[in-house]
Formats: C-alpha cells, sequence, structure tokens
C-alpha cells in the first residue's frame, strides 16, 4: 500500500476540491498513526477537508479508518443490546449523569465513554471525578468488568479505542478547524463506535451555548452522525435541542453532581427532565425494553419514581471508588471559599441568557480549562436564580457564582452581568426540543 498512494498527492486531491478514495483515507490515517506522516502534513489535509468538505463516503470512510486505528470493544458477553448517548456539547449539560443509571435500572446496558470538558463545554468526566474517589480511568479489562456486573460503566477514553481520533483532534483544535461536520461526525463516531454499542441516541444541541449555533447546523451535524450510524449498521436516533440558556440551574463540576441528585430522587429542574425522559426513554426503545419511545419515558418515569435509578446510580459510584455517602448527603461537601451574586439593575423579564458568556464565565471561575493540561476546582461555579421567562425585580438576584480564586470574581461579574438581558415584556416561550433525526431524514419534532 505505501508504494501505491503519496500523502501529498492526497493532499493535493483534496485541496483542488476532488473526492477520496477510501484506500486513500485509509492510508493516511494508518500512516499518521504509525508515525509515517508527520503533524504538518496532516495539518495541511485537515484545513483542506475543512474548506472543501467531505462527502458522506469519504467521512464513513474517516470514521472507519479512525475506528479500526485501535480496538473495537467485544461486549458480546454483556446480554442484551448495548446502547449509549452523545451529546455535542454544552453549558449545564449533565444528562448523561442521570439518563446511563435510569436506562441500567430498566435493563439496557449501557457502555459509556465521555469526555472531559474544554472551552466553555463542561465535561462528564470533570463531573464524575468531582465525587471524592470516583475513577474515570481504567484498561479495557476493567470497562468489560463493571459493564458485565452491573449494565454500567461511566468511563474515559481509554488507549485502545480510536487512537487515531485521539491525534487528530488534538491537531485540529490547534489548526482552527474543530468545527467541521465531517470531521466533528467522524471524531464522535468512531469512539461511540468502537464501545461496543448496538444502538446510539444523539443530543445534537443549538444556541448560543452549542457549537453549532443554528438550527439549520445541527440539523446538518445530525444528519452525518445518523448517517455514518446508518452505514455501520448501528441504530441511530438523533434530536436537535435548544442551548440557547444553560440547563437546569446549576454550572460547575460538583454543583451539577448535586443537581443529578436532586433529579434522580424525583426534584429535577423541568428542562433537564423533559430533555432526560426523551434521551432515556429513547435508548430503552432502542434497547428492546419498549415498544414505542412514549413507552421507554413512562419506563423512564417509573425508574425515577421507585429509586431504582438512584440505587442503581449508588451502586456504580462505589464500584468506581465513589464516595457513597457524598451522594447521600451532598450538603457534607465542602463549599468554595468566595461567593458573588449578580443582581438586576430593573425590572423586568429575564429575556435572553448569553450561555457561551455563562460557560465562559465558569471557566474563569474554574470550573473548566482553557487549556488541556488545566486542573479544574469542583467547588467552582454558578447558581442561577433566574431563567429566561422569569419576572425579576430591581435589585433581585439573578445569578450567584462560586470560586476559590477571588483574583477571578471581578472579570466573572463582568461577563455575567453582560450575559444577561432584562427586557420589560415577557419573551414567547421556545421549544426545548426541535428536530428528530433518523435514518428516514430530519422532521420536526413530535413525540
Amino acid at each position: 500500500m505505501d508504494s501505491k498512494y503519496n500523502i501529498v498527492s492526497i493532499i493535493r486531491k483534496k485541496r483542488d476540491g476532488q473526492t477520496l478514495l477510501k484506500e486513500e483515507i485509509k492510508y493516511l490515517i494508518d500512516q499518521y498513526t504509525a508515525d509515517e506522516i508527520p503533524d504538518y502534513q496532516v495539518s495541511a489535509f485537515l484545513m483542506a477537508s475543512f474548506l472543501n468538505g467531505l462527502d458522506e463516503e469519504e467521512s464513513a470512510a474517516l470514521t472507519k479508518s479512525m475506528l479500526h486505528s485501535g480496538e473495537i470493544v467485544d461486549l458480546s458477553h454483556v446480554s442484551g443490546k448495548k446502547v449509549d448517548k452523545h451529546s455535542t456539547g454544552g453549558v449545564g449539560d449533565k444528562l448523561s449523569l442521570i439518563l446511563a443509571p435510569i436506562v441500567a435500572a430498566a435493563g439496557v446496558p449501557v457502555p459509556m465513554i465521555s469526555g472531559r470538558g474544554l472551552g466553555h463545554t463542561g465535561g462528564t468526566l470533570d463531573k464524575l471525578e468531582s465525587i471524592p474517589g470516583f475513577t474515570v480511568d481504567m484498561d479495557l479489562a476493567r470497562y468489560k468488568e463493571i459493564i458485565g456486573k452491573h449494565d454500567l460503566v461511566l468511563a474515559g477514553q481509554t488507549a485502545e479505542i480510536a487512537p487515531a481520533d485521539k491525534r487528530l483532534y488534538a491537531l485540529r483544535d490547534v489548526t482552527a478547524t474543530v468545527e467541521s461536520i465531517p470531521l466533528i461526525a467522524g471524531s464522535i463516531m468512531s469512539k461511540k463506535l468502537a464501545e461496543g454499542i448496538d444502538a446510539l441516541v444523539l443530543d445534537v444541541k443549538a444556541g448560543s451555548g452549542a457549537f453549532m449555533k443554528t438550527t439549520e447546523d445541527a440539523i446538518k451535524l445530525g444528519e452525518a452522525l445518523v448517517g455514518i450510524g446508518t452505514q455501520f449498521e448501528k441504530e441511530t436516533i438523533a434530536y436537535v435541542t435548544n442551548m440557547n440558556q444553560p440547563l437546569g440551574y446549576k454550572i460547575g463540576n460538583w454543583l451539577e453532581v448535586e443537581e443529578c441528585i436532586d433529579a434522580m430522587n424525583g426534584n429535577g429542574p423541568d428542562d433537564i427532565m423533559e430533555i432526560t425522559y426523551l434521551l432515556s426513554g429513547t435508548m430503552v426503545y432502542l434497547g428492546g425494553k419498549a415498544a414505542t419511545v412514549k413507552e421507554g419515558i413512562e419506563i423512564s418515569k417509573e425508574m425515577i419514581e421507585t429509586g431504582a435509578a438512584f440505587d442503581k446510580w449508588l451502586d456504580i459510584v462505589e464500584e468506581q471508588g465513589g464516595d457513597v455517602e457524598m451522594i447521600k448527603s451532598p450538603e457534607k461537601y465542602p463549599k468554595a471559599e468566595y461567593e458573588f451574586e449578580i443582581k438586576s439593575n430593573k425590572d423586568g423579564f429575564v429575556s435572553e441568557m448569553d450561555s457561551f458568556e455563562i460557560g465562559m464565565a465558569s471557566v474563569e471561575l474554574g470550573a473548566g480549562r482553557k487549556k488541556k493540561e488545566d486542573d479544574v476546582d469542583p467547588q467552582a461555579g454558578i447558581v442561577l436564580k433566574k431563567k429566561i421567562g422569569d419576572k425579576i425585580t430591581k435589585g433581585e438576584t439573578i445569578l450567584a457564582g462560586y470560586t476559590n480564586k477571588p483574583s477571578a470574581i471581578e472579570a466573572a461579574s463582568d461577563q455575567l452581568f453582560g450575559a444577561v438581558t432584562i427586557a420589560e415584556a415577557k419573551p414567547e416561550e421556545v421549544n426545548l426540543i426541535s428536530h428528530t433525526i433518523d435514518k428516514n431524514g430530519s422532521r420536526a419534532f413530535e413525540l
């Protein structure tokens, strides 16, 4: 193969807007993984792909090559259809921690490999690691052991899974090629297909706090993801959901775990539970435990009402080394040293929230990373006291910030004050879920 293909020719071909053969894409990924092609040439390929795009066949070939750069997990020892969920990232998006125990409690195995936060979006692994002792790093043997025992595992990407994706993502991050829909799709799906799943549910965010700012772009990404899943014969359903304000009321790692504990005890905020039940209900349906998504939603609600989901959550926290007593009594968790409030300077209604700015303010306070190497502070974050549509009076608190970095308070306060718009008129309500995307295409959401 080495003598048949040439990396410069492949770059030139994509630069000129031509379609690459799947063998050319495989050659590029194989040789890059084997350190036979340098970063600068792959960077040129990424930029050419970003500017000229990759069609559905090229995107599938890229996904397949990244998938086969490492090990594909065999979960045949786990009975039943294995189903996972992936979110494209948002602010206050803690849904994985709630829906994974719901679905596992309903009898559908959930092999969940998640990522860390970067930029304004939070990461599932950082939230889990805010639980004292909780371990997300494991080898494949331990991953298989836990899913076999509990029908659930919450892990980070192992060295064996899609190593090419890990390297390509690092390059995309520093070459301004992150936002390419085919590259995003290949990155997400290569990891998810490697987990050993049979089906996948996708939560594609649209709005100020999402990578896709418009519904149209979110639909395009959803269609690309579902297209790849369908090509690999995995049942895949995506929903486009609104990220023009944070999900729930709490932003920041332990703060979000607290909100998840409330949710699993039946006290979750309405927006969180609406999307959680839709996603978990779809997972239960794809897992063969419900005849319809509606029935899956009802089963999901039952898992919360009976306490089965919370029991499953306690089991997995204990199995992965977490402090179960802290989950049972979250009020014992140490608080951040500094607290401050942002108050309204007039009467009216909250009409807009810039989720991106709120997310970046939480990073400033210590809840996220500016660089991959940064540590996160599990105590830092933001608690919303009001959300879009809520009435507010002058002097009333809009949100509160928590940090152990007093030097960050002034800048974060300015950022947060500017992120909220107060208007005289109450804004119109916006649907949380706008579209469904499956193998038959995209359509307006309805149950």
